[in-house]
């Protein structure tokens, strides 16, 4: 079963999944621009920026976790997001082992292991540098559908300078950025019953067949198998 609810740290949310007969956990986790601080079965890791779908090939019987938004983690993880781009890596490789074992097992001993996990970034946040200003206007521009070339425009930066702080802040370039958001915004719309087509137009895409592209390219899958996975009653027209 998966829960979330929003964080105390603007534009995160906290997230428990537990593992069970309904949920066997092999259930892909698609690219959404966003970086994961998780706590599993007792284990902290990071989960970098993903450019793919991502199956958990041994998955833990209990998460919690805490789903910066996109630009958000390099400051309180200490790491730029493209050196963890289509990873999983432990915090011990960040943090250090101690440091790293320590935090796990305070959240381990935790009554609520969700809330442990929250504190824990929202002390670290308090004491890192503040996320670069711009890129979290550039996420917010290109959610909003507006070209890379626009969004650049807006915020004062050369393309090419876009494309440097977007690798730093979301793990790879604002154009990849846009494709995600996009496809992540056509998802929800198919999830709400949109048909489609429809959802295609609203994301942004040019057609369906666009969308259909979008959809195997970065997930693996096709739109009615995501669907069916993901239990929604698809309506392809």
């Amino acid at each position: 079963m998966y829960e979330e609810r929003p964080a105390r740290l603007s534009g995160a949310v906290v997230w428990t999944r537990a593992i069970g007969p309904a949920d066997p956990g092999s259930r892909p986790v698609l690219p959404d621009g966003c970086m994961d601080l998780i706590w599993a079965d007792g284990r902290l890791l990071v989960a970098g920026p993903d450019t793919r779908a991502y199956v958990p090939g041994s998955p833990a019987a209990r998460y919690a976790g805490v789903r910066f938004a996109p630009g958000q983690a390099p400051a309180v993880l200490g790491t730029d997001a493209s050196a963890l781009r289509d990873e999983r890596v432990d915090l011990a490789g960040l943090w250090g082992a101690r440091t790293a074992r320590r935090l796990a097992d305070r959240i381990s001993d935790a009554a609520d292991p969700a809330t442990a996990l929250e504190s824990l970034v929202l002390r670290r946040a308090a004491d890192a540098p503040a996320p670069d200003p711009l890129m979290r206007t550039v996420a917010a521009r290109l959610r909003a559908g507006v070209s890379v070339g626009r969004a650049a425009d807006e915020v004062g930066l050369g393309v090419r300078q876009l494309h440097r702080r977007s690798l730093v802040a979301f793990g790879y370039g604002p154009k990849t950025l846009a494709r995600i958001l996009r496809l992540r915004q056509a998802l929800a719309l198919v999830a709400a019953g949109v048909p489609y087509a429809e959802a295609a137009h609203r994301a942004g895409c040019a057609d369906q067949a666009h969308l259909a592209r979008e959809m195997r390219s970065l997930t693996g899958m096709t739109l009615t198998g995501y669907a069916a996975r993901a239990g929604y009653r698809a309506r392809p027209h």
